[in-house]
């Protein structure tokens, strides 16, 4: 899937959050066809059964697409998600590196929908996310200033 307009390079996208920082989020490669970054799992992500918590792997997913969604979104351009659905298929163990790969499946003019698949080290899948991300504006920016005031 391709944009029809001219896509951002890797100087345009702003650092990684102090979110996607404290859960030490990796990026791999960072194109407009695919966004590939990992964690390592670490004790603090776990879940009350000692495995991944389903949020620290939807912070992977969500990482991943909110990056290829920005690297598709022309200049001046901002993104939210506006819709997350995630499908857990297997457990992953403390200790192990989750993969993300996230592909767009839709570029629209107002919305990008985009495909994260997450992988365990051996390469089977853990679980596959769909993501809807909303363009924004600077109109849409500053409406919302004014709303806030």
């Amino acid at each position: 899937m391709m944009a029809d307009h001219e896509t951002r390079t890797l100087d345009e996208i702003p650092p990684p959050s102090a979110f996607s920082a404290l859960l030490g989020i990796e990026f791999a490669l960072c194109t407009p066809e695919e966004v590939v970054c990992s964690l390592v799992v670490t004790e603090a992500m776990g879940n009350r059964n000692g495995v991944l918590h389903g949020g620290a792997l939807m912070a992977l997913a969500d990482t991943a697409a909110s990056t290829a969604s920005f690297i598709n979104s022309p200049a001046g351009v901002s993104n939210t998600t506006i819709e997350t659905k995630t499908n857990f298929i297997r457990p992953v163990l403390v200790g192990e590196t989750l993969t993300a790969r996230c592909v767009p499946v839709h570029i629209g003019r107002f919305t990008i929908v985009l495909q994260v698949t997450t992988t365990r080290p051996e390469g089977k899948v853990a679980a596959v996310t769909l993501q809807t991300q909303m363009l924004l504006s600077s109109e849409h920016r500053r409406d919302e200033e004014k709303h806030r005031r």
